[in-house]
């Protein structure tokens, strides 16, 4: 009986003794449910849309009852809080999950294949350089550095890798011998991560992935995002919410400037609706910040409209601004403490928000009033004669012509010169009706006279 059951489990695994480089996979079908294949992509910026993506994704296959859940990987990294509630949320997926890297898994994106139980790489693939950088590139503070490095270290242990190649993809100081020398950061191809253990085995393609573990039969379910969750996503990045906060706060300060309700003012509420929607939908913003800054905008306009200055309301209309879009920015804020890392990258976010704000508002200042089409939009505030502007037409063949007065000049009056009736000035003294005149001075609508001796 022993005998006959060693050779039905040896006719089970020996067809996946012959995977890609004779690298035969951890899962056997025996250890697989009767449930479908899950398929979930973790592609492009691993940011928290994703993170709340791959959560729902995952609970979609709990609920299916999956026999096995693929994440098809190509990333070249994002955000470290984004990536540990990923990482997270595969570790505790209860069905067997696989990490199919093709072709790239950088940065956070290593992170998240090592929470699978197994890797595989498609040829030509690589993973590692996890090392944490802030928003300028520069790599992030020791702080940070060592959560990574420990959030490298606990994930390969829990999938039974070695921790020191884990951790070396994140410290450069380190060495495994063997593997990398110090002063180099690791970063693993596909036929090295699989000598070393990293990665279980080779395939070309999702698609030979499970054949080679015989469910390509199966009832496979390609999870994708919804088109909401596409928009939600696209607008939730970092990069577009600073551009929608200078948008929102750009549209602010022009309305403020020009005071009704204009271009700049719906600007500044479309610029508001997309940045807080999207990030609310996502889970991302609590109701209280919206209110906050809500507020915030309330009492600008208090200080603007009703008692011009600024003094209580004003200052604190733009701390409730700020701090709801400081809020805003960092995830779940409210629940737990935010990490240095988070705060980091929205004050940066922000920063940079109010940096642009002002040159752009300089900018404006400076030319938009010289603009030919902005000058039909609004009174030019000086008509300097110096710039050729004059209150009328000035009829220079009136000069040293002479005539009569019709009306006495105190000193004004009117004239009859060469049979018009001229509108005319005496020249410091008063002079009578029917006296002859000279004109001795034409500027615009203003003829100067004096009586001919």
């Amino acid at each position: 009986m022993v005998t006959f059951l060693r050779l039905v489990l040896l006719a089970v695994l020996v067809p996946f003794a012959a995977t890609a480089q004779d690298a035969p996979l951890r899962i056997a079908v025996g250890d697989l449910g009767e449930g479908p294949v899950y398929r979930v992509p973790i592609d492009g910026m691993i940011d928290n849309a994703l993170a709340r993506y791959v959560d729902r994704a995952v609970a979609d296959a709990i609920e299916a009852d999956a026999a096995l859940i693929l994440f098809e990987v190509d990333t070249f990294g994002g955000l470290v809080d984004a990536a540990d509630a990923i990482r997270t949320a595969i570790l505790d997926v209860p069905m067997p999950t696989i990490a199919f890297i093709n072709k790239n898994a950088a940065s956070a994106g290593a992170l998240i294949s090592y929470a699978a139980d197994t890797i595989v790489m498609a040829p030509g693939g690589s993973m590692g350089a996890a090392t944490a950088v802030d928003m300028t590139g520069e790599y992030a503070s020791e702080k940070v550095q060592s959560y990574m490095r420990s959030l490298m270290r606990a994930t390969a242990e829990a999938n039974g890798r070695d921790p020191r190649i884990a951790e070396a993809m994140v410290d450069e100081t380190l060495a495994v011998p063997g593997v990398v020398e110090a002063g180099q950061l690791l970063s693993l191809s596909a036929n090295e991560a699989l000598d070393l253990g990293v990665a279980e085995a080779l395939a070309s393609s999702s698609d030979e992935l499970l054949a080679d573990l015989g469910v390509a039969e199966r009832t496979q379910v390609a999870h994708a995002a919804s088109s909401v969750e596409r928009v939600l996503r696209f607008l939730g990045s970092p990069v577009l919410a600073s551009i929608l906060m200078l948008m929102m706060m750009g549209g602010l300060y022009f309305e403020l400037q020009t005071p009704g309700v204009g271009f700049p003012g719906l600007m500044a509420v479309v610029g508001a609706a997309l940045f807080f929607a999207p990030h609310y939908m996502l889970g991302l913003v609590q109701s209280w910040e919206i209110l906050l800054f809500a507020i915030g905008i309330i009492l600008l306009m208090v200080e603007v409209f009703v008692t011009p200055g600024f003094g209580v309301a004003g200052i604190t209309g733009v701390l409730l601004v700020v701090g709801s879009l400081l809020a805003a920015l960092i995830p779940n804020v409210g629940l737990d403490f935010p990490t240095g890392a988070q705060l980091a990258r929205a004050s940066i976010t922000l920063a940079t928000t109010f940096v642009l704000l002002i040159v752009l508002a300089a900018s404006l200042s400076r030319y938009l009033p010289r603009s030919e089409r902005f000058s039909r939009l609004i009174l030019v505030p000086e008509l300097a004669s110096a710039e050729g502007y004059t209150s009328a037409d000035t009829d220079t063949t009136l000069m040293g012509q002479t005539g009569t007065t019709v009306t006495a000049l105190r000193p004004s009056g009117t004239a009859a010169i060469s049979d018009r009736r001229v509108d005319v000035i005496a020249q410091g003294t008063f002079i009578p009706a029917g006296t002859p005149i000279e004109v001795v001075g034409v500027s615009g609508s203003r003829v100067e006279v004096r009586p001919v001796a």
